[in-house]
């Protein structure tokens, strides 16, 4: 693992009540590793991950990046155009509900290929090309390329938008309840998918989760969140087979209803 953190995250806050959000939140990501964020309903997972990928500036705190050009960027120092720029390239935002992450009046190969344009490819042949092929990567019939989201299944359209944040090789992805909503054995086969192209593309991830099936599977490490507060945070299989605060005992051993 590189000694070079790829996101320092310090003392993020942002709360619209009292324990309502997020505060005081601080880490380290480095490449290839993937972080859970687990906590009950309302813990305030999903505020921190709508900060971290900048999509909601927080009310005090620094986060930095380090982009592939070796900069160390001061995220919410830049502009929203560059903001945007850095989310369309070197990262990738995989969310809970596909049609937020998809265009859904345009074709499934048309929502691969308009990112990679974000990138500067212009020519039609290469640009189909690769959306076949991630098409394929993902497990999706190349046949229905040319088939508009809207008649997908819900599986087949996360698949779909996690081929379209792949396709540029980002660094970083950000993924909110990534499986929710998915029947089980839908879930079964995202979650294998995902593990593999994590691994096979060294992807940084953050992932957001009520699910510690899903963290376990997926994360190396864990913080747990509980009214806005980190309260616990260490290696995956620690935290969970080991747990050393009350409320993430009382999260593995499912008193409470996540």
């Amino acid at each position: 693992m590189s000694t070079q953190p790829l996101l320092q995250v310090r003392e993020i806050t942002k709360l619209y009540a009292a324990n309502k959000g997020c505060a005081d939140v601080s880490f380290d990501l480095y490449p290839g590793e993937v972080l859970g964020i687990v906590g009950e309903s309302g813990s305030g997972k999903s505020t921190l991950l709508s900060c971290l990928s900048a999509r909601l500036a927080p009310d005090s705190g620094s986060i930095h990046y380090h982009n592939r050009a070796g900069e160390s960027l001061d995220l919410y120092s830049l502009s929203e155009s560059r903001q945007r720029q850095l989310q369309r390239t070197e990262w990738g935002i995989v969310h809970q509900h596909a049609r937020d992450g998809l265009r859904m009046g345009v074709s499934g190969g048309a929502n691969i290929g308009e990112r990679l344009m974000a990138t500067g490819e212009r020519h039609y042949g290469n640009l189909r090309g690769t959306a076949e092929q991630w098409m394929s990567d993902v497990e999706l019939d190349i046949d229905r390329i040319d088939d508009k989201p809207t008649t997908y299944s819900g599986g087949m359209q996360q698949r779909l938008q996690i081929a379209r944040n792949l396709v540029t090789h980002p660094r970083l992805v950000f993924m909110d309840e990534p499986t929710g909503g998915l029947d089980v054995s839908v879930q079964a086969r995202l979650l294998d998918l995902l593990r593999r192209l994590v691994t096979e593309l060294n992807l940084a991830v953050v992932i957001v989760t009520h699910d510690l099936a899903v963290a376990r599977l997926l994360a190396q490490r864990l913080i747990v969140m509980r009214r806005g507060e980190v309260v616990e945070t260490g290696l995956t299989d620690q935290v969970l087979d080991d747990p050393q605060h009350a409320y993430t005992q009382l999260l593995v051993s499912s008193v409470l209803t996540p």
